[in-house]
């Protein structure tokens, strides 16, 4: 089996201004990547669909959902927060985005692949329950945990969050829910200036100083995330691919480099392979050099499918 590589051409029409940073060339310069790399063919492709109402709802009220659907303009654009807005294509791009998470974890839970990547926008792990931010609006690693527990009947679920911001949204969702363990690193202080004030038990939480790099980082994985994903012994491992940490992303100020991605997946399969089957779903976050996010996003799909060598 291989990693399944999910996408859709209308994630391109979700488009916030000429100047932002979440653009729609993240996707096309991943897509260049993979090409160029020689990757790209070893991955079976498959479309996202559009995330149901009952799937989103097992993360967001429906009134959240519904205010989503009623803001969605016909024309022009309308900002959800100063940071996050809606052209006409947004609504079909965000459920696209959380519809692809689900469809990764059905592949992945039904052994059709050994693991997926969504390759999709908006991201989504700012998200909260019911608030909309950070160019997010709906959390899609956690409507995928959310589906691999209620559907596929789960009972511990781990997400990877390696994205130079906080996943505040997925904390806000997941404190206190023993089902699911979150381990991340992110720079602090920075946006969204969360994930230090006593996290939940089920969160392992490592903040980052400006200026750390590989160093910094592959000591918080070793010392903090493996030991606390072997005792947790997850049946499934989502990942939430940020690469904004990445030394050449002007965004923020840690100091990631390719080969870090490469490292931490390798870390993180290990456990996956000996506790959850090497079930793996990952689903893009950050990054926003578009050549730095685009060769370690294939950093990271090599160590998934196995063509590292």
């Amino acid at each position: 089996m291989t990693t399944a590589f999910i996408t859709h051409a209308d994630c391109l029409k979700h488009d916030m201004g000429t100047y932002h940073p979440e653009c729609p060339a993240r996707l096309t310069a991943i897509e260049d990547q993979l090409i160029s790399s020689g990757l790209g063919q070893y991955l079976p492709r498959y479309e996202a669909d559009e995330a149901t109402a009952e799937q989103l709802e097992r993360v967001h009220p429906a009134d959240y959902v519904r205010l989503i659907r009623d803001t969605a303009p016909e024309s022009g654009t309308v900002h959800l927060d100063p940071d996050t807005a809606m052209n006409p294509h947004t609504l079909r791009a965000a459920l696209l985005a959380a519809g692809a998470a689900v469809l990764a974890t059905d592949l992945v839970m039904k052994g059709e692949v050994a693991s997926a990547f969504a390759s999709v926008r908006p991201p989504g792990h700012h998200a909260t329950r019911a608030r909309s931010m950070g160019f997010c609006i709906f959390n899609n690693v956690a409507i995928a945990a959310r589906h691999a527990i209620h559907v596929h009947g789960l009972e511990r679920v781990a997400i990877i969050d390696f994205d130079v911001h906080h996943g505040n949204g997925t904390e806000d969702i997941f404190e206190g829910d023993r089902r699911v363990l979150m381990a991340s690193t992110f720079q602090h202080p920075f946006y969204p200036y969360s994930g230090t004030d006593r996290p939940a038990e089920n969160m392992v939480n490592v903040p980052l100083p400006a200026g750390a790099g590989s160093r910094q980082f592959r000591e918080a994985v070793t010392r903090d995330w493996l030991p606390a994903l072997e005792a947790f012994a997850p049946q499934l491992v989502l990942f939430s691919a940020g690469f904004d940490a990445h030394i050449e992303d002007d965004m923020a100020s840690l100091a990631f480099k390719d080969e870090d991605y490469a490292w931490v997946t390798e870390q993180v399969k290990d456990v996956a392979d000996r506790h959850a089957g090497g079930r793996i779903v990952s689903i893009l976050e950050g990054g926003y050099d578009l050549s730095a996010l685009a060769r370690s996003v294939v950093q990271h799909l090599r160590v998934l499918a196995e063509l590292n060598g």
